[in-house]
């Protein structure tokens, strides 16, 4: 697959809605994605850096693989936080539907953006089976969860040291967007 070009022009001024439809969560997490997905290779803002977590840079920037790999990681993330966000609060079926259509927008946006169309079936394998893993580990424990990303993103389940400060950065996404969406109804159109 090639590069991931990142759309960077999200998020400005951004507040949560009293309602949402399932296309409007979907829309707003993608934004989310990209702005977390940016923050995650970027070099900037995080507390632990790409070379913290073992991820060979150049230029800042980490191989193809890895920024796919950390893509899928994100989108995880959102999902995850979206669906505890709603768990008791929405129906199962519309939230389906907002998580459709987040991933919907975030394969569009990477369209638009230069990956060619007919390399997103096997990306959405690859997310599929991420999501498995990343879910089965979660319900396991927070260090298998860290050593499962860990090894997608680098290949090895890297020290405790490091798998913990990715945990610390899905959470980072995770726990701001449930409280993002707390006050936030899921609606039918």
């Amino acid at each position: 697959m090639q590069s991931l070009q990142v759309p960077t022009d999200f998020m400005d001024g951004f507040r949560p809605p009293a309602s949402m439809t399932p296309e409007e969560l979907g829309d707003s997490l993608a934004h989310m994605v990209w702005e977390s997905f940016s923050d995650f290779l970027g070099e900037d803002e995080p507390d632990v850096t790409l070379l913290d977590l073992g991820i060979p840079t150049d230029d800042g920037l980490p191989p193809g693989h890895v920024a796919e790999e950390a893509l899928i990681f994100c989108l995880w993330t959102h999902t995850r936080g979206a669906q505890l966000a709603f768990v008791g609060r929405a129906s199962e079926e519309l939230l389906r539907l907002g998580l459709d259509a987040l991933h919907k927008a975030v394969f569009e946006d990477m369209v638009k953006h230069g990956t060619p169309a007919h390399q997103l079936p096997l990306f959405e394998q690859r997310v599929g089976a991420r999501y498995a893993e990343y879910n089965q580990a979660a319900a396991s424990s927070d260090q298998d969860l860290s050593r499962v990303a860990m090894r997608h993103l680098t290949g090895s389940p890297g020290s405790e040291e490091q798998g913990m400060a990715l945990l610390d950065r899905a959470l980072a996404v995770a726990n701001p967007l449930r409280d993002f969406l707390e006050d936030v109804e899921l609606v039918g159109d």
